[in-house]
């Protein structure tokens, strides 16, 4: 069961930033992922520019979402994705 969903933000500056986001309660891998997925939709859009810059860009203008882990319980051992 997955306890934290970690956001990938690459900044314009070249820094990347893990942004946590904890769930109140354990979920599934699939539920993390649909929830990143609603997530990025919410705090970025995606821009398809025909080149090397297409990709979601924060609506903040700090930078791009990369990706996402989520996290396990440390009890459970294995990957949420087991």
């Amino acid at each position: 069961m997955c306890k934290t969903l970690i956001i990938l933000i690459l900044l314009f500056d070249g820094t990347l930033v893990k942004e946590p986001l904890e769930f109140e309660k354990p979920v599934t891998v699939a539920d993390c992922l649909m929830f990143a997925d609603d997530h990025r939709e919410g705090i970025a859009v995606y821009k398809d520019t025909k080149d090397n810059t297409s990709g979601w860009y924060l609506k903040d203008g700090r930078g791009t979402v990369q990706g996402f882990i989520c996290e396990w319980f440390e009890k459970d051992l294995r990957p949420c994705n087991a």
